[in-house]
């Protein structure tokens, strides 16, 4: 995108305010079965370049468009896609193409809610990439755009269209390990020695829009950490690994307790390794008390790389009846080990101490092993085909808002040292005011986010 003036900004604000009254109808054409989606892409490094890949696998998705501030991104895309999509480095001029259906959002965070909203204000559907936002704010007006315009928006979250997926969801909400008390997710990455390094501030090349990068977060010196994949770990731009890896555990959780939104929050942790110019922390310890009295745990170590649980899982969902270990790659069912032989085998005083189950009544369930895989590719169609249905995708924007202001508050408790209580109507905490002001947005001028 090119470099945002003041004018040019309050300008296209004007428009995209004034677009918002077209009606869906008129604002795109409706879509037969067997048509092409003509789709455009915004943010096309790293992240966007996967996503683009699983849009080319479908042969009615027609990449129409690309649109990145780095030209060696666009001109990869470009190159990629193969039948010479139109080139921009504004996003705003992506969006007034009349004849597009669709654009696909994967920039960097804090970017996902402006570009959201005027997508839909110009009557585009709208797929983008988690986490939704980085205030809880932000992603209250996405879902308000999104209804407002009657845009079909889905959010990036691939586990939603995984068939084992849903199939251990469903297991866990029908009962098959009993009530679960404690649900431990993880997030093990060694980065010693060196991390991320520590360059230092500096002048941004000639050839990089910095303004434009940063967009209406707070303006940095320029240094080469904030941008590209590692702006992950700076607050300006991003949430760390609690909302790039967190997010996607909070949408199979949630989904499997059957849940929406936590009642509490407290974190703790920090950058215990100290080696590198982060913002975020490396070891971090998050606990959510949810409806039905279930504790979800986020844990993320710094440190060797062997699974915490001895079993390569990234989800632990214990029962009362045996425990789920979850993966990208499958999930696995163990029962309660100890069995009624074994326990009548047991002295008095061993049975004393396995208290629950001091009659040897345990119930009986089945171990069960699933193997299955998470594919970008999968989470295309299921948009695409909801672009053509008008129906309601699985990881609809509001389900992806959920999961992120999950993420969100959690980063809030650990930067206000503070045990939140969440109300998720009126989406504000309850017993600390001051923290409240962490939820919302503080765009730099000119940005204004539309509420």
């Amino acid at each position: 995108m090119s470099r945002l003036t003041r004018r040019d900004f309050t300008k296209a604000t004007i428009v995209a305010a004034a677009s918002s009254v077209v009606t869906a109808a008129s604002a795109s054409r409706v879509l037969g079965a067997n048509e092409r989606v003509r789709v455009g892409f915004i943010g096309l490094g790293n992240r966007g370049d996967q996503v683009l890949s699983g849009f080319l696998e479908q042969t009615d998705c027609e990449a129409a468009a690309v649109c990145d501030l780095y030209q060696p991104y666009r001109e990869f895309a470009a190159t990629k896609i193969g039948n010479q999509p139109e080139q921009f480095s504004d996003y705003r001029k992506l969006l007034d193409r009349k004849d597009l259906d669709a654009v696909v959002i994967a920039t960097p965070d804090h970017w996902h809610a402006l570009q959201m909203i005027h997508a839909c204000q110009a009557g585009k559907d709208v797929y983008v990439e988690k986490p939704v936002s980085t205030f809880v704010n932000e992603g209250r007006a996405m879902v308000k755009a999104a209804r407002e315009n009657q845009r079909i928006v889905q959010v990036g979250i691939q586990r939603l269209s995984s068939g084992f997926c849903g199939e251990a969801a469903e297991l866990i909400r029908s009962g098959a390990i009993g009530k679960v008390t404690v649900v431990r997710c993880f997030h093990v990455q060694n980065e010693w020695p060196k991390g991320i390094g520590n360059p230092p501030d500096e002048e941004p090349p000639k050839d990089f829009d910095w303004d434009a990068w940063v967009g209406p977060a707070k303006k940095r010196q320029y240094n080469k950490n904030r941008t590209f994949y590692r702006f992950r770990w700076f607050y300006d731009f991003s949430g760390g690994q609690l909302t790039n890896f967190g997010v996607h555990y909070l949408a199979q959780i949630h989904r499997s307790l059957g849940v929406d939104a936590p009642l509490a929050v407290m974190a703790m942790g920090g950058k215990f390794a100290n080696y590198d110019n982060r913002e975020v922390p490396d070891t971090l310890e998050v606990v959510w008390h949810y409806p039905g009295d279930t504790l979800v745990t986020f844990s993320q170590f710094n440190a060797t790389g062997a699974s915490p649980t001895g079993r390569p899982c990234e989800i632990e969902f214990r029962g009362t009846k045996g425990t789920m270990y979850f993966s990208t790659s499958g999930y696995e069912i163990v029962p309660e080990n100890i069995t009624p032989n074994e326990f009548a085998a047991r002295s008095p005083i061993d049975r004393e101490r396995e208290r629950g189950w001091r009659t040897g009544a345990r119930p009986e369930i089945e171990a069960k092993k699933v193997d299955g895989v998470i594919r970008d590719a999968d989470h295309a169609r299921t948009f695409l085909d909801s672009v053509k249905s008008r129906k309601t995708p699985p990881c609809d924007i509001e389900y992806g808002h959920r999961c992120t202001s999950a993420a969100l508050i959690a980063n809030i408790a650990h930067r206000t040292k503070s045990l939140l209580e969440w109300d998720a109507k009126t989406e504000l905490f309850t017993n600390n005011e001051s923290a409240n002001k962490w939820l919302r947005s503080d765009y730099r001028k000119p940005y204004v986010l539309p509420e």
